[in-house]
């Protein structure tokens, strides 16, 4: 922690929670085993974020895609969601946490988008960090519900073709509450977007590690951040002229 500059931490935190499965295979363990690890993890990482002082912690939980893995591992996962949130309610609230979701909520199983919806209802006064679940989620998904959105608007009447920007677009998707992210984490050292946060990413700083997610720590969240606070975030300025904007 002496290492990080608090006056140049990331407001906006996305992570890719990769290497679950292989984390479990190397140690001939059922997948859901990583899974399970992968929770202590995400729950070790909230909470160092909201003591470090992150505003907002987006964790990519469950694909769109995810639902193509074997029916037997995805039920497993829906449990293992189930229970953790339950289980983190009170926490959430405790520390003074909002939860929110971005993706289709409805595709969950009725019981768990129940909890999920209730969860976020009980913690949205929170003034805290913000923690925020992909679930069911796709980046190019969102993009094509938000056309659809502003092509019904413009049919309407309430939007104007030329009205169009990108400050109005971003406000069509599940985020439009939301900062864009600063940093992008990826473990397990694949090195792809997975369809996440694609409109939202265009000048996000990406860091990959080699770690796979179940042994992702704070001591890693460390050194992500301090790689992120080497960098030079130019949003398509020259160097020099960084010095002289305000």
């Amino acid at each position: 922690m002496k290492n990080l500059d608090k006056e140049k931490l990331p407001q906006h935190i996305a992570v890719i929670m990769d290497g679950n499965g292989r984390w479990a295979k190397n140690r001939n363990l059922e997948r859901i085993v990583g899974h399970e690890k992968g929770i202590e993890s995400a729950r070790e990482i909230v909470k160092f974020c909201g003591e470090t002082g992150i505003k907002v912690l987006t964790l990519y939980a469950f694909s769109i895609e995810n639902w193509r893995r074997p029916k037997k591992e995805v039920q497993a996962l829906m449990n293992l969601l189930k229970k953790y949130i339950v289980k983190e309610s009170k926490e959430l609230l405790k520390n003074n946490i909002c939860l929110k979701t971005i993706g289709n909520i409805d595709d969950m199983p009725p019981s768990l988008a129940r909890i999920i919806n209730q969860t976020v209802e009980q913690t949205k006064n929170c003034k805290g960090m913000i923690v925020n679940l992909a679930l069911s989620y796709g980046g190019r998904d969102e993009i094509i519900r938000a056309v659809k959105k502003i092509v019904q608007a413009v049919k309407q009447g309430s939007l104007k073709e030329d009205g169009i920007t990108e400050k109005v677009f971003s406000s069509y998707l599940f985020t439009k509450d939301l900062p864009d992210p600063d940093l992008l984490i990826r473990t397990s050292g694949e090195m792809r977007l997975s369809n996440f946060l694609l409109w939202q990413m265009a000048y996000t700083e990406i860091y990959v590690t080699e770690i796979l997610w179940p042994d992702f720590k704070r001591e890693d969240m460390v050194q992500a951040l301090i790689h992120y606070q080497s960098r030079e975030r130019r949003f398509g300025r020259i160097s020099e002229q960084l010095g002289t904007i305000g």
